[in-house]
């Protein structure tokens, strides 16, 4: 029977197609020879190329082995060795830091692999196939990059495709790494364990499978970025993709873009057009399609990228999301510092509002500056809330962000809102972001958008977010934001760090934490508390009830207020 190839290259329509069930990766030709042997049987038995119920069981496989691996520790464990092929460098920092021995030699059996693992016959991989899939299993401690938690893992549904570290443009991708784990290519050290089970066979093929993935992709995605070393990774892989195309075939009949497709008709995705006319990639695990792995991928590719951090972005990193509260003054910042919090933010309302002048009507640059040079005498991190950068003029905004940074900044927050509720052009603001990051490339750019503030816009989120990033931002900011749904689908896409505003009523910073959000700002939370308990004691006292008497004493504020440190002549503490 003939069946029809239809090509698809508008982003509407490939993400029509990718988010469609009916639509999945071309079954493989059944594997001649015993289990375990060849690169037909892995190819048979990965996540990758299935769907239905056995995909559904070896992508649990796959998100349960990486819920132990914080992508921060790729990050941290990745090391490039002089003259290394960037692939084998990739998978022996992966191989390691999940506990495999000998991960060198690992990497270069999985090299033998991935050569034929797309398609085609060879003898070397299918030896190197039957070679990793008996090697000796793991210790019980993992290598050197090992670690627990998993506070990066991806999230998504049975029917989201997967990956691994590397998977490629959202494929679906398997991993079940431990127990068993191979380093092939040279004899082992100890004796092969026999593999004869379902359960195990299925497992040496997911973990051999997730290896080839970050083989191919992650190497191919750190090799582009190294050669493109002032883009942002999200620009990268929107305007250079690993994947530049998939293959789908219909299992069943459907329709896309008001086409019809039969069953088994075959349907071709070009992702590189479909993302050079949408700010939102769909590479690289992105939704429709989530790879459980791709926060470690990217974590991994920046690791090896070497690409550096100021310790304020550092903190962003943690598997505990960094809660910034925001001050009002000099002392208000000092103290919550004292309190231990690692860095402190600005709030543009308790400024505004100090200075008699109102919020968000970009009337308070010079309170704004002043209250910067402050808190740069200091010895704490902060960043400031600049609303929208007080301007329109992009070169205004951006010799701002340099008077911020020379003052001891840290970082800038930049927001998109207006104060008649509607947004600023995405193409504006994020020209402001880039200018920003071109005059002071060491100020983490907290990109706002307003979407959800203004409640009306929510359908913009995702698009203004990616531009953002693309545009250099360090991080981006959703205020408003508080559904855990939405939250875990912003973080699935994103690829830098996730604000979100605290609310009483919202989700607590475990909740948050485990949604992927790596920034909880108070806003002006603690302006409004502190207003609200300054009047409730001169109330107290006036109509003679108790008050509380909690408060620092006239010493323990004139000492935050007046006994300050210098800071070095590079701007630190």
């Amino acid at each position: 029977m003939t069946h029809t190839t239809h090509e698809f290259d508008r982003f509407e329509d490939v993400r029509a197609a990718l988010a469609d069930p009916a639509l999945v990766p071309e079954r493989p030709a059944a594997a001649d020879g015993p289990p375990g042997a060849s690169v037909a049987w892995l190819r048979a038995t990965v996540a990758r190329f299935s769907h239905g119920e056995p995909h559904r069981r070896r992508r649990a496989l796959v998100e349960a082995e990486l819920a132990r691996l914080a992508p921060e520790s790729l990050r941290q464990a990745a090391t490039v060795l002089p003259g290394e092929d960037t692939r084998v460098t990739v998978v022996r920092t992966l191989a390691d830091a999940l506990g495999m021995p000998r991960p060198a030699a690992v990497a270069e059996a999985v090299i033998a692999v991935a050569g034929a693992y797309f398609g085609g016959e060879d003898a070397a991989a299918d030896e190197a196939v039957a070679s990793l899939v008996r090697w000796p299993a793991a210790p019980t401690q993992g290598g050197s990059g090992s670690a627990q938690g998993g506070s990066g893992s991806a999230q998504g549904g049975s029917g989201s495709a997967q990956g691994g570290p590397g998977c490629p443009s959202a494929e679906p991708v398997p991993t079940q790494v431990g127990p068993g784990t191979p380093s092939a290519g040279s004899e082992p050290t100890t004796e092969p364990v026999p593999v004869s089970d379902d359960a195990a066979l299925e497992s040496a093929a997911g973990r051999i499978g997730l290896l080839v993935q970050a083989c191919e992709a992650t190497a191919a995605l750190v090799e582009t970025a190294a050669g493109n070393d002032r883009l942002p990774l999200s620009r990268v892989l929107r305007d250079l993709p690993p994947v530049r195309t998939m293959r789908r075939v219909a299992a069943g009949a459907t329709r896309v873009a008001g086409r019809e497709i039969a069953e088994g008709d075959v349907v071709l995705l070009d992702l590189a057009a479909a993302n050079r006319a949408h700010p939102v990639p769909l590479t690289f695990g992105a939704p429709p399609r989530v790879c459980p792995g791709r926060a470690h991928a990217l974590a991994l590719a920046e690791g090896l990228l070497r690409r550096p951090l100021t310790p304020f972005a550092r903190l962003h990193r943690r598997a505990y999301p960094l809660l910034l509260p925001n001050a009002w003054d000099y002392a208000s910042a000092a103290a919550l510092a004292e309190q231990g919090f690692a860095a402190v933010g600005t709030t543009s309302l308790g400024v505004a509002a100090a200075a008699g002048l109102p919020d968000g009507a970009a009337a308070t640059a010079d309170a704004t500056m002043s209250l910067a040079r402050r808190l740069g005498t200091g010895r704490f991190l902060f960043t400031v809330d600049a609303e929208g950068g007080f301007s329109d003029d992009v070169a205004e905004v951006a010799a701002l962000a340099r008077a911020l940074y020379e003052a001891g900044a840290a970082g800038i927050n930049l927001e998109d809102g207006r104060p008649d509720g509607t947004l600023a052009p995405m193409e504006l603001h994020a020209a402001k972001i880039a200018a920003v990051k071109q005059v002071a490339p060491a100020l983490f750019v907290n990109a706002r958008t307003d979407t959800h503030w203004a409640s009306r816009h929510e359908d913009e989120t995702a698009t203004r977010l990616a531009l953002y990033e693309q545009s250099g931002a360090d991080g981006v900011f959703v205020p408003g934001l508080s559904d855990p749904d939405a939250i875990a689908e912003l973080t699935s896409a994103l690829f830098v760090p996730l604000n979100i505003l605290y609310t009483p009523a919202g989700p607590t910073l475990a909740e948050l934490a485990s949604l992927g959000v790596r920034r909880v700002s108070l806003g002006s939370l603690l302006y409004r508390r502190a207003l609200a308990a300054a009047v409730t004691a001169a109330t107290d006292i006036r109509d003679g009830r108790p008050t509380n008497p909690a408060a620092p004493s006239y010493a323990e504020v004139q000492a935050l207020a007046y006994v300050r440190q210098p800071r070095d002549a590079a701007g630190a503490p």
